[in-house]
């Protein structure tokens, strides 16, 4: 698995990133769900977030609030081999299950935080 992690503060929104994740071929969609879980919106799978395969994952802070923080990953399906994005959400703002999510995307134990 090849990932490419990027850190960004730089006020680029959260659109801009969708778009060049699409770009890359990450078209399709992902959403977080419980037991560190992801749903493939493409074949409506269930899957491991530790079983999907990670290419991409950038960091954002809102443009104009720093604290709006979002991580968004480009994942491909086991299950049915579609290319999609996740948005999610990271630091104090986070649900359960999105910080799970993370955790096992960037094979951590606890929440994740973006480097000092």
């Amino acid at each position: 698995m090849s990932t490419t992690a990027e850190y960004a503060s730089d006020g680029t929104t959260l659109v801009e990133v969708i778009r060049r994740f699409e770009a890359e071929g990450y078209s399709g969609q992902f959403s977080a769900v419980e037991g560190a879980a992801l749903r493939c919106l493409t074949c409506r799978a269930v899957v491991g977030a530790c079983d999907v395969e990670l290419g991409l994952l950038r960091r954002t802070e809102g443009a104009s609030d720093p604290d709006d923080m979002v991580a968004v990953a480009g994942l491909v399906c086991p299950a049915c081999g579609a290319q999609g994005t996740v948005a999610l959400k990271y630091g104090p703002e986070s649900t359960p299950d999105e910080a799970d999510v993370l955790a096992a995307l960037e094979g951590t134990a606890g929440p994740a935080t973006p480097p000092a």
